[in-house]
């Protein structure tokens, strides 16, 4: 656990592997890695450089700083880096730092909102020129840290071979603890200590454990997969009469289908070509381009490689998670294999417990080689089972549990909208309707056991698409998920519409069209009938949106009064220096650097924009800092059962969004039940929030 340490010493290693860093990611890199430069320094003392190439024995200065007592040692993503690299390439270096006595800058960037590159960072702090991370540092690292090309005589580049550039790279490894020194110094602690530092301690442990992955597998699936892209883009040549030779050349597929068929297409995505493969009317040979298309672009060839190339050589694949990596909300972001992204699985039009078999069925036969006899989109089945590569060691099995709703739920906790906290509360007793078929109740009048299947799935994406201020776009994109037809729900939902709402989004379209502005390539009808939907939610939920407009004011009250505490419900504001911080329920904060109010009343703020992954102003608005605040309360909930979770004998091994994946013994007193009963406990700053969950127990990964 956290302590209290009374020095503080700096480091950095400068590394060389044979495998790229890239490619194989950090635990298959440090396998077959070294430590060639080792910077450090003890406070304010002068940086030194120890070489290891030129001598393997660590200088006394540097032993003496690692076996100090109550040494707090200061790395840049030493967590899921350097930390690794040593208990491969010097365990009895490794040995000497405590775990509670680690501290990582990056991780420290990441719990405020900020940026985690290092040369970044120094822009953002404003760190002095002098004491910046050296731009020249890429070449060195090209030069000295990776192999040579292939096609030269000098496979290595060393203190030897280059001595002058060697000389420079010392002084580069120096120069990276200068400017760690300022930023650790400069950046704030309020979400990277006490138990949240705890916490950290934790995600480490949980990285180093890794999952277990099915290696035959995922060789089998690479090879399914090579073999059915050169069939499709076979099949695409012969469509094409030799025009095209793959349908993943996307700019020659568009322009064949425009100059043969006469079709201009706005995209290739899989929305819009679902549309058109099913439009009877379009010749067969262009729905089949399309299929195939389809199908090319689905491929998951790349994770399944990323996974045998990460595996270490115990089959465990270690580092998937970043703690505190999505920024602002401190969730977990996916590394190397991006668990927090796998693809929604789909064989067909199955669904449930049918796509399960069918996926389990197509595992065997991807492994026997005979996919491509069965299946007829081989690509398709390939992906759905990507997650299946996660599989329980011998006598243990996997104990998964996800928390049920959670965003729904913490979204009506925090807005205090009590008539749907009863909601939740009825059906977690098993007396009342499934959430969805209430909230499309709620928003149209009528009775949850009146709700229909479809009624059902609209209810479904209005709750998931529109609480935070979304409107007739977000909707469109809950829709497209999950398989609507829009136009063809429109006609179906456009009579049922209550006259005083159809009437108000018949004007917004009206105002969207004079205004010149995206109707989202939708008819009239389909526009209105998603505007109603988004209004009689938010009829419904009026705790919910006063919220949204409650707390851009507050950001802006705040913001434009330093040091006063804007009080907003559950949460407190307040801007103190470069910070508008944002207090949640658990104690944590959301950051937000260097708030402003614009000419036009808007509330900004720095950040990395999530297109170009740039650090720059960004503009936020009540539902946006409403949605901040449900995911990080999400993340909170999660969290803070986890210690609980490890001390009742399930192993964590991932996190994927609000689901927990543990190693448990292969016994009954370890079950999915047990596991969902620890997640659902509310913490004590939430003690009246209703939870649930639910999981399963298996010996290989899906998803339930």
């Amino acid at each position: 656990m956290s302590q209290d340490l009374n020095y503080t010493a700096f480091h950095d290693l400068e590394t060389f592997s044979e495998r790229d860093l890239k490619t194989y990611g950090t635990h298959a890199y440090a396998e077959k890695a070294e430590i060639l430069l080792w910077a450090y320094a003890l406070g304010d003392e002068p940086v030194r450089v120890w070489d290891a190439t030129a001598d393997p024995r660590p200088p006394a200065a540097l032993l003496e700083i690692l076996q100090r007592p109550g040494t707090r040692h200061v790395w840049h993503n030493g967590g899921m880096f350097d930390r690794t690299i040593m208990k491969h390439a010097r365990p009895e270096l490794h040995a000497l730092i405590p775990e509670a006595a680690w501290w990582d800058t990056m991780v420290q960037a990441y719990t405020h909102a900020l940026p985690g590159a290092l040369d970044i960072l120094c822009d953002v702090m404003n760190v002095p020129l002098d004491q910046r991370k050296l731009k020249t540092g890429k070449a060195f690292i090209q030069l000295f840290c990776k192999p040579r090309p292939k096609n030269q005589a000098l496979r290595r580049a060393t203190r030897h071979t280059h001595p002058v550039e060697w000389a420079q790279f010392v002084e580069y490894a120096g120069q990276d603890i200068e400017a760690m020194r300022v930023i650790y110094r400069k950046m704030p602690t309020w979400n990277y200590s006490g138990e949240e530092f705890d916490l950290w301690l934790l995600d480490q442990r949980i990285n180093q454990r890794g999952v277990l992955v099915d290696r035959e597998l995922a060789q089998a699936a690479v090879t399914t997969v090579e073999g059915a892209k050169k069939a499709l883009a076979a099949r695409t040549v012969e469509l094409t009469d030799g025009a095209v030779e793959s349908a993943t050349k996307r700019d020659k597929l568009l322009a064949h289908l425009l100059a043969e068929y006469g079709v201009e297409l706005p995209d290739l995505q899989a929305s819009t070509l679902e549309r058109r493969i099913e439009d009877q009317a379009l010749p067969w040979a262009l729905r089949e381009l399309l299929a195939i298309r389809l199908q090319a672009s689905t491929s998951s060839t790349s994770k399944y490689k990323r996974l045998i190339n990460g595996a270490s050589a115990d089959g465990r694949l270690r580092g998937l998670l970043q703690f505190a990596g999505a920024g602002r909300t401190r969730r977990w972001a996916g590394r190397l294999w991006q668990p927090q992204n796998l693809p929604r699985p789909k064989i067909g039009v199955l669904r449930d417990e049918a796509l399960q078999d069918e996926i389990d069925f197509g595992i065997d036969a991807i492994k026997a080689g005979a996919a491509d006899l069965i299946y007829e989109n081989v690509m398709e089945v390939a992906s759905a089972a990507i997650r299946g590569c996660i599989v329980a060691p011998r006598g243990k099995k996997l104990v998964v549990a996800d928390l049920a709703n959670i965003e729904g739920r913490d979204a009506a906790w925090l807005a205090g909208e009590s008539w749907k906290l009863q909601a939740f509360r009825d059906f977690d007793a098993g007396i009342g309707a499934d959430l969805y078929k209430v909230a499309y109740a709620k928003a149209f009048g009528v009775r949850p056991e009146d709700v229909d299947k479809t009624m059902r799935q609209i209810g479904k994406v209005m709750e998931l698409m529109l609480a935070y201020q979304g409107g007739v776009g977000a909707f469109l994109t809950g829709a497209l998920t999950y398989g609507f037809d829009i136009e063809q729900m429109a006609e179906d939902a456009y009579p049922g519409l209550p006259d005083d709402i159809r009437d108000e989004a018949k004007g917004m379209y009206d105002w969207t069209v004079r205004k010149r502005r995206s109707t989202f390539g939708l008819s009239e009808r389909a526009f209105v009938v998603c505007d109603s939907f988004k209004r009689a939610w938010r009829r419904g939920h009026t705790e919910i949106e006063a919220l949204w407009g409650a707390l851009e004011e507050s950001a802006i009250r705040a913001t434009r009064n330093p040091g006063t505490t804007v009080d907003c419900g559950r949460f407190r504001l307040r801007r103190d220096g470069a910070w508008l911080r944002i207090r949640m329920p658990s104690g944590r904060f959301l950051c937000y650097p260097s708030p402003q109010v614009d000419d036009n009343g808007r509330f900004t703020y720095m950040g990395v924009n999530q297109y170009s992954r740039k650090w720059t102003r960004l503009h936020s608005y009540g539902g946006k800092l409403f949605e901040n605040a449900c995911q990080s309360f999400a993340r909170d909930i999660l969290a803070h059962n986890m210690p609980a979770v490890e001390a009742a004998g399930y192993q964590i091994v991932l996190t994927v969004h609000d689901e927990i994946i543990t190693e448990a013994p292969d016994s009954p007193e370890f079950n999915a039940a047990h596991l969902a009963s620890i997640m659902a406990t509310p913490p004590a700053w939430a003690s009246d929030i209703p939870l649930a969950a639910a999981g399963f127990e298996a010996l290989r990964y899906r998803k339930e």
